[in-house]
């Protein structure tokens, strides 16, 4: 049985998928940030396999970025929770966080196929993790996706005003008391 949350939680994926259009249905993510301890369809998804891939492929750009001088974090290390005056909390992981010096850079390692939702996945990290973390708030990041074969550059001008207005507005519908369409 579905046990509702005390506020709205809403995890970046959801956001990503509905800022670019992968998916339409706003009330899916309504639901998810409203309840938990639902029942979830079963899948045949290889979560075994994926993570193998996934933690493979981290750790290497890992070993990559720090030779080059960057100070890396990953994934539980970049957990962050942002929780506006509405009550809203948005939540995710970066995959990795790279600093060095004055300049930074955040990466989404991907095993499957590219998809828009990750390059705007990285977007909404480049808005967050200056915002939820005080030691990166003099840092303009810079973005990147990370697939097995090659990489898909996310530059900070992407992160426009009509960028945030859209994350905001979506937030917004996902975190309203009224479920979404």
């Amino acid at each position: 049985m579905p046990e509702r949350r005390t506020d709205p939680y809403i995890w970046v994926t959801w956001l990503s998928k509905l800022l670019v259009g992968d998916t339409s249905c706003e009330w899916a993510a309504w639901f998810k940030a409203h309840f938990q301890d639902f029942q979830k369809v079963p899948s045949d998804f290889d979560t075994f396999s994926w993570q193998i891939a996934h933690t493979g492929l981290l750790s290497q750009m890992r070993a990559d970025l720090e030779a080059e001088g960057y100070t890396v974090t990953t994934e539980q290390q970049n957990l962050l929770r942002l929780r506006g005056s509405s009550g809203i909390t948005v939540g995710g992981k970066p995959d990795l966080i790279a600093v060095y010096v004055e300049s930074g850079a955040i990466f989404e390692v991907k095993t499957g196929e590219p998809r828009a939702a990750d390059s705007a996945q990285v977007l909404i990290y480049m808005f967050a993790v200056p915002l939820a973390f005080p030691e990166y708030r003099h840092i303009e990041f810079r973005g990147e996706v990370a697939y097995r074969d090659h990489r898909v550059p996310v530059p900070s001008t992407a992160m426009d005003d009509a960028f945030k207005t859209g994350l905001v507005e979506i937030i917004r519908r996902v975190g309203a008391e009224t479920p979404a369409r």
